[in-house]
């Protein structure tokens, strides 16, 4: 066996928040004059000494917009279940934050034989679970064969693991992964260590149902306690010694603990920053980055989404939106430039298509193919259709309104408000439902839904796969069932030639942009505040990473 990897047959990159439900934008403007007076003062403060030798001990606490559904990283699809996840787990391989390299973690060595089918992974020894079971290849086939199993119900890992035809332990330490076919996004997969990080057998048999809320993985971070409604708290791991090989801290994290909040309301998160009852807000507005940018107290991590930043999908079951031209009418209502400016405080991109301009494969030309903002037109689609105004001025045909359901949470209730105001323009009634994220992306996989908002990053455009093949079941939300696509995107997953590769997902583009299966919007940088008391957080592709960070006492 051979090793053939080389980064450049693929664009990679960190594989980590999937289905993001918009965790990065509020319901409302700006921070009223009340909360001002209770968050402190958001200007200058006192500058903060920098101290640059680690110290133990501490807490570091991070404010989430909503309560995971779950910690069993085989049964969600929520990014936030996946960033607390993330860090009970680790995984065979590591992707370089800065380089983007791959190579080995959980893995001490692999190699992939010259049909790329064949994948051989060789594991540290001496690694344990948090419950002191040992991490062989055994545990990692079980895993993987967990995710794999239908009944498991595994909507994200086991779409990872699609293309796997079997998992073999071969000995204690040396594991085998043969794929049906080659898969060029299959190694950057490997390096999730949310989804595929190996479980604790054990304690899943011992659990039961209720593993999920008593998760045991191999990372640096234990599972402490969940208090429903108010936060998870994890306990660093004493035994840790196998951090990713870009740390600086080569053994246990440095402080005792790692807290997760629950913060649903975004003016209430932003309060609890200024007092300091959160060393950490994720996803803060653009509109209020500035403030943070001048005061000394604060460290303002910037990180580009690859991905988009807010869509709008159609369920293309639903029987009005069976017809394109009322999905092609929907992308030519909404004037995205108005919500990058009233959302994003004009620090993000109009986007055309399903991927951001910073993926592999992106089409530049989707600016020119893809719909634009024009009510003429879009009254004039709905009119071949047989669709006209009655007097309330909503689109009416054979005595039925044109209305329809949109699914969004309270993060996204401003931008649910202002494009039911310009559907509304071309004659189409939207009622807007928000709810908890882990509700909308169930009734979205469901198919319980008309129009829904949603979010992603991602690394790799193998995302149009997961997101569009037919075969994708719960993920697929807009039922796309189109077999030209299935077989451009089945192709893209497997070749390796790195301009057939681009050529393949620019024809895709062309047909899912056609189709109107979505509404993209826009695509924006991703703010992450932190107070300084905490040092050594540092920027991946897509996440916020901790193992070197530390508490000033």
């Amino acid at each position: 066996m051979k090793k053939v990897w080389n980064k450049s047959l693929i664009s990679v990159g960190l594989l980590a928040i999937f289905l993001l439900i918009l965790s990065a934008c509020s319901s409302d403007g700006s921070t009223s004059e009340k909360e001002s007076e209770k968050g402190g003062d958001p200007g200058k403060g006192e500058e903060v000494q920098e101290s640059t030798t680690p110290v133990t001990g501490g807490k570091i606490s991070i404010g989430l917009n909503a309560e995971p559904d779950t910690l069993d990283m085989h049964k969600t699809g929520m990014a936030l279940a996946s960033i607390v996840g993330s860090n009970l787990g680790a995984a065979l391989l590591a992707v370089d934050p800065e380089t983007q390299d791959i190579k080995p973690h959980m893995a001490e060595s692999y190699e992939v034989s010259e049909d790329g089918k064949t994948l051989t992974f060789k594991l540290h020894s001496g690694i344990t679970f948090h419950d002191g079971t040992a991490l062989t290849a055994q545990a990692y086939k079980d895993t993987f064969d967990r995710a794999m199993n239908p009944d498991t119900g595994a909507v994200v890992a086991g779409s990872l693991l699609s293309d796997v035809q079997e998992v073999t332990a071969q000995d204690e330490l040396t594991l085998v992964i043969e794929l049906k076919k080659p898969s060029a996004p299959f190694l950057v997969f490997l390096a999730s260590g949310g989804y595929l990080q190996p479980l604790s057998m054990a304690a899943i048999e011992q659990h039961g149902e209720n593993y999920g809320k008593n998760p045991v993985g191999v990372g640096p971070w234990k599972f402490n306690k969940w208090e429903t409604g108010q936060s998870i708290l994890l306990s660093k791991n004493e035994a840790y010694k196998w951090p990713q090989y870009y740390y600086e801290n080569r053994e246990s994290p440095y402080p005792d603990e790692l807290e997760f909040k629950f913060i649903t309301d975004y003016q209430t998160k932003l309060a609890a920053l200024d007092t300091g009852s959160i060393d950490i807000a994720l996803y803060v507005e653009a509109k209020d980055i500035q403030r943070y940018r001048d005061n000394d107290k604060f460290e303002v991590k910037e990180l580009e989404r690859q991905g988009l930043g807010l869509l709008m999908e159609m369920n293309t079951e639903n029987e009005k939106l069976q017809d394109p031209n009322i999905r092609k009418a929907l992308n030519m209502a909404i004037d995205k430039s108005i919500l990058v400016q009233a959302i994003l405080a004009g620090e993000g991109t109009v986007v055309d298509g399903p991927l951001s301009s910073n993926f592999f494969g992106y089409d530049p030309e989707v600016e020119n193919y893809g719909y634009k903002y024009n009510q003429d037109e879009a009254i004039k689609l709905l009119e071949s259709s047989g669709w006209s105004k009655n007097g309330k001025g909503i689109m009416e045909k054979n005595g039925k309104e044109l209305s329809l359901e949109l699914l969004t949470t309270a993060a996204t209730n401003q931008q649910a408000q202002i494009i039911q105001a310009m559907t509304k323009e071309i004659g189409i009634s939207i009622e807007i439902q928000s709810m908890e994220s882990a509700t909308l992306i169930e009734k979205a996989g469901n198919g319980e839904f008309d129009l829904a908002f949603l979010s992603y990053a991602y690394s790799d455009p193998d995302i149009l796969l997961l997101l569009f093949h037919s075969s994708q079941g719960a993920l697929n939300h807009t039922r796309a069932n189109n077999p030209e696509l299935d077989a451009l995107l089945e192709q893209g997953r497997t070749e390796m030639d790195l301009e057939k590769r681009k050529e393949l997902y620019i024809a895709a583009q062309k047909i899912i942009v056609k189709e109107a299966y979505w509404v993209p919007i826009y695509t924006e940088k991703v703010f992450h505040v932190i107070n300084k008391r905490v040092h050594g957080v540092k920027n991946s592709a897509t996440d916020l990473l901790f193992h070197d960070s530390w508490v000033e006492q």
